[in-house]
């Protein structure tokens, strides 16, 4: 009796291993975006924008809106290019995004940008930036697919 509680504890054992091996990871993807920008502010910011998801080889055009409060003044263009990461679908890309930073241009200037949103979407994106522009603040970004 004691043999066959053993064997079977085994072979419990060995089937809790086969199964663990067997788990399928996340199926997130990864997409490229590109953003172009265009803000305006003194001491609180608005901008628009337009953009462009492109995911399991199509592409799906969004809209980009945003404000920021803190020390902003001028105005400036930017366009980001980079990646969507933890896609499980195209649509993930939609929704608020949040970014604490602090970055400026005089005629042109050069940043990166990471912000993620609620569904775990992180965008890493990087650019230049073309007018005159101060800001140490506190942005919100809204992404909506057209």
């Amino acid at each position: 009796m004691r043999e066959y509680r053993t064997r079977l504890i085994l072979a419990v054992c060995m089937a809790l291993v086969a199964s663990i091996g067997q788990t399928n990871p996340s199926k997130a993807e990864t997409g490229s975006i590109l953003v172009v920008f265009t803000k305006v502010g003194f001491v609180l910011g608005a901008g628009s924008g337009r953009g462009v998801l492109t995911f399991r080889a199509h592409e799906y055009p969004f809209r980009i809106s945003g404000m920021s409060i803190g020390a902003t003044i001028g105005g400036s263009t930017t366009k980001l290019v980079g990646t969507a990461l933890y896609l499980q679908s195209p649509y993930d890309i939609a929704g608020t995004y949040v970014a604490i930073g602090a970055g400026g241009a005089l005629a042109a200037g050069a940043g990166r940008i990471r912000l993620q949103n609620a569904k775990g979407v992180i965008l890493q994106l990087k650019g230049v930036r073309v007018g005159v522009e101060l800001s140490a603040a506190v942005s919100g970004i809204e992404i909506t697919l057209k």
